[in-house]
């Protein structure tokens, strides 16, 4: 994706022709990582876009383009570029303090050059993140039901949530997917049903009966998905076992691995954090509960009954830990670098964050039927979770990216 800049100079004839002769270059490099230069009433720019003062004397320019700006994208962070000459720095310093005195978010880049590799090399990174808040503010997520009842701190106002996230949340009743699963016909579940019973390891108590049924919920989300427009999903999934006698484990998970991002148990917060780690790190994320914890070696155990079979090594199906029906996802973890998190709060700006390493996969039949032991190593810790919980879900990763969230998550939201 290109990103566009808005450039802003004196507006004395005698030197301009001069001042354009010395940052050509700099449009140039520009060029190079896709950015592209933008007329001052340009500010209706679809994607993320920079400021480059390339003269003092533009504070007050600036600030105009910037308030025209934030009545199409508000809330987006201010990214000035500055450059060695022609009081170019101090303007940028000027007017990041104004913007930082309204609580606006802002940084300067400065290159040292036009040739300024590293400098060039953070606004790009820059770019990427500004993508990730445009597409968090495009996107709908669904919410089949209500969150679960016991989910008592992960109930996020519809307006919260579009404020401080971006994403609109789009109520649909249950019955809405009751009525979608009773057309499917049998011949649309053979497709989804044969790799998923091909592939597994192992197949201990879902009958065939089951794993129709499953599909039939997968299919059914995935229509709902698409006549709705919706970017993730998330499903009060325990009304399937109880008035259906079936489960989401499978259709959520495949829905995760066709990149439809989609949370259990109506939990909007873990759904908007498994988003977030979507865009950010582009990895598939996957939801769990903390089912065990040792404070002393800051380790946790992890556990759901479902997880996509795309970020597992083998994976066997299970019936739903809980209910004993439907089908339950028991996957193995290869044993690798991860990232957790978690937001939470009234608001939806608190943020755990940890980093750590998954040491041990787990078959226990009292715990949800895929299970991994992580040892946390930086960031957040066992205690923290014991102290001052942000709730039941956490959102795991692969690879550490703590630092990627920590800086994002302090610039993008207010």
């Amino acid at each position: 994706m290109k990103f566009g800049y808005i450039t802003a100079a004196t507006g004395l004839l005698a030197i301009e022709k001069a001042q354009l002769r010395e940052v050509g270059d700099y449009f140039d490099s520009f060029k190079e990582i896709d950015g592209q230069r933008l007329s001052s009433d340009q500010t209706d720019y679809p994607n993320p876009l920079f400021y480059f003062l390339i003269t003092g004397g533009t504070e007050n320019t600036i600030l105009q383009i910037l308030s025209n700006r934030s009545k199409i994208l508000p809330g987006e962070p201010v990214y000035l570029i500055a450059h060695p000459g022609n009081n170019s720095l101090p303007a940028c310093l000027e007017v990041l303090a104004r913007l930082n005195q309204d609580g606006i978010p802002g940084k300067i880049f400065y290159l040292k050059n036009s040739d300024d590799a590293e400098g060039l090399r953070q606004i790009k990174n820059a770019q990427q993140d500004l993508e990730v808040l445009h597409a968090l503010k495009k996107t709908r997520i669904g919410i089949v039901g209500t969150a679960s009842d016991w989910l008592v701190a992960s109930k996020p106002e519809d307006e919260v949530v579009k404020r401080v996230w971006g994403p609109e949340i789009v109520h649909i009743d249950l019955n809405e997917l009751k009525k979608k699963m009773q057309t499917i016909k049998p011949e649309s579940l053979l497709q989804y049903k044969s790799s998923l019973v091909k592939e597994a390891v192992e197949i201990r108590e879902p009958s065939q009966t089951d794993i129709d049924e499953v599909v039939r919920v997968y299919i059914g989300l995935k229509q709902l998905v698409k006549e709705l427009e919706l970017e993730s999903i998330t499903v009060r999934c325990f009304d399937l076992v109880s008035e259906m006698k079936t489960t989401g484990c499978f259709g959520l998970a495949q829905l995760m691995d066709d990149g439809i991002v989609a949370g259990c148990e109506g939990d909007l917060n873990s759904t908007i954090g498994m988003l977030w780690a979507k865009k950010l790190v582009g990895k598939t994320p996957w939801m769990a509960n903390p089912a065990q914890l040792d404070e002393q070696n800051n380790r946790l155990w992890l556990a759901h009954c479902t997880v996509p079979r795309s970020i597992v090594k083998t994976y066997s199906l299970r019936s739903h830990f809980e209910s004993g029906l439907g089908v339950g996802i028991q996957g193995t973890f290869a044993y690798q670098p991860i990232t957790l998190l978690r937001i939470g709060g009234k608001d939806l700006k608190k943020l755990w964050l940890a980093e750590g390493n998954i040491i041990q996969a787990g078959f226990e039949e009292n715990l949800c039927r895929t299970q991994i032991e992580i040892e946390l190593i930086s960031g957040g810790s066992v205690k923290d979770l014991l102290q001052a919980p942000l709730g039941n879900h956490l959102v795991m990763v692969s690879g550490h990216h703590l630092e990627k969230f920590k800086s994002w998550r302090e610039m993008m939201i207010l």
